[in-house]
């Protein structure tokens, strides 16, 4: 889970600007760096009185810094050169007791899933399988204060921009009224049910309940919203399947399919992805989808084992699930999930 957030959260370090900042923190005191943060937030409007709040008497968390380097050190992806099984990963995030606990959430939610469902178009069993893999459905949710997070990943130097960016967002949150005594999670800043990142939950979080809160920690409905809003924003395409099963014989035509084009994010995972082909061209080469796909439908065809195994053809959604975290092993499994969740 934190490499995907690292991940997740990457993509934004290149468009901010602190230039002013020394190559590495740890060239100033930890107090002189939260000083200068203090200046750049209030910059950007946080109230003194946030900032005194939250920044006052923080102190580097060592052991958030040996984590950080462990997940360097570690390569962060588990698509790597190897592919290890995808059907051993599966049995091992979906089990028999992640299945059932999604199946009682989602009767849990009753109304909830259904208004969420309606109102952001995207399925509730991939909202609450989501919610089952970054927190076992609010279960694991981190126990680290998240401002001396980021104040330390931030300080230490090498991910100064992505950090100090979050840390601020942190800020903005209090700002809007979010409880100081709610800034907790992960080491690597994420929180909540889904596990946002505060730039995520400032741009995209949810009042799902109506009460004027955005409460992704303790409220079923703003969770929920908050999730699903996410996926819209990703361009979840409604009444469309993440994937369908489908049956590759030996004598389908392979000619031709390998994509040779480069994805600009995560190209490695979308190397193991063929070339997009319309559902109709698909089975004219002898591809059979085991599920509905409408003919025009264009389609990826994924073969995670490789060709004596289970076959996907991977829709437009698919690439929406690897929005929220950029492994192939991740999106199956949640596809997985929420189709276990929906039976």
């Amino acid at each position: 889970m934190t490499a995907k957030i690292l991940r997740r959260a990457g993509a934004l370090a290149a468009a901010l600007l602190f230039a002013a900042s020394p190559a590495n923190a740890q060239e100033m005191s930890f107090s002189g760096y939260l000083a200068q943060v203090a200046e750049h937030a209030r910059n950007e409007g946080v109230s003194q009185a946030t900032i005194q709040q939250v920044l006052s008497g923080l102190t580097p968390n060592m052991r958030v810094l040996e984590l950080d380097r462990e997940n360097v050190g570690s390569g962060g992806s588990s698509d790597n050169s190897n592919f290890p099984s995808m059907a051993n990963y599966i049995a091992r995030h979906n089990t028999a007791a992640r299945i059932s606990g999604g199946h009682r959430k989602l009767a849990e939610l009753g109304s909830i899933a259904a208004r969420t469902e309606q109102q952001y178009g995207v399925p509730a069993e991939i909202v609450v399988a989501i919610w089952g893999h970054e927190t076992a459905y609010g279960q694991v949710m981190g126990g680290f204060d998240l401002p001396r997070s980021l104040a330390t990943l931030a300080w230490e130097g090498r991910r100064r921009a992505l950090f100090e960016r979050e840390l601020i967002d942190v800020l903005k949150m209090v700002d809007q009224g979010v409880p100081r005594g709610d800034l907790v999670g992960s080491w690597a800043g994420a929180f909540g049910n889904g596990q946002f990142l505060p730039s995520i939950y400032l741009r995209l979080a949810q009042d799902g309940d109506g009460d004027g809160d955005k409460d992704v920690w303790h409220s079923d409905a703003d969770t929920m919203a908050s999730i699903a809003n996410y996926f819209r924003d990703a361009g979840w395409r409604p009444g469309q399947p993440w994937a369908v099963r489908a049956y590759v014989p030996n004598s389908a035509d392979r000619s031709g399919i390998d994509d040779h084009m480069t994805s600009p994010v995560c190209p490695r995972v979308h190397d193991r992805h063929s070339r997009w082909l319309t559902v109709r061209e698909w089975r004219e080469r002898g591809v059979q989808p085991q599920g509905y796909l409408a003919d025009d439908v264009m389609a990826s065809l994924f073969e995670p084992d490789g060709p004596a195994a289970p076959g996907y053809l991977l829709t437009q959604n698919y690439r929406v699930i690897l929005e929220y975290n950029c492994s192939n092993y991740y999106a199956m499994s949640v596809g997985l999930l929420a189709d276990e969740i929906a039976r």
